[in-house]
């Protein structure tokens, strides 16, 4: 039986540890995110990050508190930002004249290690870990890629700049998109 010495600091321990794990837990998490023992894949999605800034010129710029691997996939997809939409483009070699959708988001992910070979889009559908991540995202389906990097999208997608590699603040729906993301990011 315990004495109730140790039954009020294990009490008041646990008290402390709810309260941390409230303050700690962004508001829109899910319930899940607030009850302890999560997976490294509950921790991405449970852990908020802050979001890079999108210049007139293009480049994007990552956030102070982002980790150097999240820092090189962007200075990488920076790199091609300006080269136009070619179909295989980016497959046969790393530095290409122009890029497709899962090309430059190869691109972007080789900069920063996590890949060493570029992808098609069918397979970055079981490439890293199952859902959203924390920093990176890539949303695929068997005909198009694109990524969410530091809360800004990374897609090959036409606008007012053309088509081709590009950053869009916009978000698209992910609906009809497997999501995966690396591990820890």
């Amino acid at each position: 039986m315990l004495s109730d010495k140790l039954k009020l600091k294990t009490a008041l321990a646990l008290s402390a540890a709810f309260a941390v794990v409230a303050l700690v837990a962004p508001g829109a998490a899910s319930a899940a995110c607030a009850t302890g023992g999560l997976t490294p894949t509950a921790i991405d999605v449970c852990t908020p990050t802050a979001k890079a800034k999108l210049l007139p010129t293009g480049e994007l710029i990552p956030p102070t508190s982002a980790p150097p691997r999240v820092d090189a996939v962007i200075e990488a997809a920076n790199k091609i930002r300006t080269k136009p939409y070619i179909w295989g483009g980016g497959h046969a070699r790393w530095w290409d004249k122009g890029y497709d959708c899962s090309g430059s988001v190869s691109f972007a992910l080789h900069g920063g290690e996590f890949i060493e070979s570029p992808l098609p889009s069918g397979p970055m559908e079981k490439w890293g870990l199952p859902g959203k991540g924390r920093w990176i995202t890539v949303y695929a389906n068997p005909g198009h890629a694109y990524a969410e990097i530091a809360g800004v999208r990374w897609d090959t997608a036409g606008d007012s700049s053309g088509t081709g590699p590009r950053w869009h603040e916009e978000l698209l729906s992910n609906e009809g998109f497997v999501a995966r993301h690396p591990a820890g990011y």
